[in-house]
């Protein structure tokens, strides 16, 4: 009897890979899909206070969702964004009178759950649905600006005096920070093999450093270097002389450190479906 069933299992399994039906056949499910999107990102922080998108960068990612069933996933993926903003972007007379800017890569990795509005079956009339998707992750980044053409990583200039004994409570900061993705988006099954979905997902970060920019200028003497107006951390600390008479005042503010840094990434993924075969009870 067993050698039977297999071989029942095994005409099964050869009838519906050659079966062009347009309903599933009862005999196959979904079990996930492998995608690649690609976007742009846009930063929100200390340089870029109103939210604006005017300095999105590019983003790219690949993923892995599994089905628990039509309206449940969970996804595991990465992406690869650029972020960055300058005060030359602002409208606000301070916030162009400070002169910073800054650029990072972004290297993240996540696990996200995405809950479907509608019941979402491939291959059948249940092939759209807006979805919701939040989860957590981590990222590293690492600011960089630009002095007279040369770049220049911004953490180990400790740029707001971290590591001075004169700032006792401003510690170096990491360049490996949490996020927490949360978004929405619609989702559409091409055919029996293909989704395509676009997603916009906000990231709230545990990190205010994503920009170099937090709290306050500082003394010059808490400055890692050779002290004088040559030292590229005094430079990059205060860059308003550029647009006027200096105002990096040791104190006054420089960032808002009450608030998180975020960005966002809007994409279009593209994604392969996988199913699998089962055999029916007897």
């Amino acid at each position: 009897m067993r050698l039977v069933y297999y071989l029942l299992c095994s005409f099964l399994l050869i009838f519906c890979q050659e079966a062009k039906a347009q309903k599933e056949d009862i005999s196959t499910y979904y079990t996930g899909e492998l995608g690649i999107s690609g976007g742009s990102a846009e930063y929100f922080g200390d340089l870029n206070t109103n939210s604006s998108f005017k300095a999105m960068m590019p983003a790219v990612g690949v993923f892995y969702r599994y089905f628990f069933n039509e309206y449940v996933g969970l996804r595991l993926g990465m992406h690869f964004a650029q972020v960055g903003y300058s005060d030359a972007l602002n409208t606000n007379p301070y916030e162009q009178r400070r002169n910073l800017s800054f650029n990072s890569n972004i290297l993240e990795i996540a696990m996200q759950g995405d809950f479907n509005f509608f019941r979402f079956e491939p291959g059948t009339k249940y092939r759209f649905t807006p979805f919701i998707t939040f989860g957590i992750g981590a990222f590293t980044f690492n600011p960089y600006a630009y002095y007279q053409e040369k770049k220049y990583y911004l953490q180990p200039l400790n740029t707001e005096g971290e590591g001075s004994t004169l700032y006792p409570n401003r510690k170096p900061y990491s360049l490996v920070a949490l996020c927490f993705p949360i978004g929405a988006g619609f989702k559409y099954n091409i055919n029996r093999q293909f989704n395509v979905a676009l997603e916009a997902a906000n990231r709230l970060t545990t990190t205010d450093y994503l920009d170099d920019v937090s709290t306050t200028y500082v003394e010059p003497v808490a400055l890692p270097g050779q002290q004088g107006h040559n030292n590229i951390s005094y430079i990059l600390q205060d860059r308003s002389g550029a647009t006027g008479p200096p105002i990096g005042v040791p104190g006054r503010q420089r960032g808002n450190s009450q608030n998180k840094d975020q960005y966002v990434i809007i994409e279009i993924s593209l994604s392969y479906l996988f199913t699998q075969y089962r055999c029916p009870k007897f």
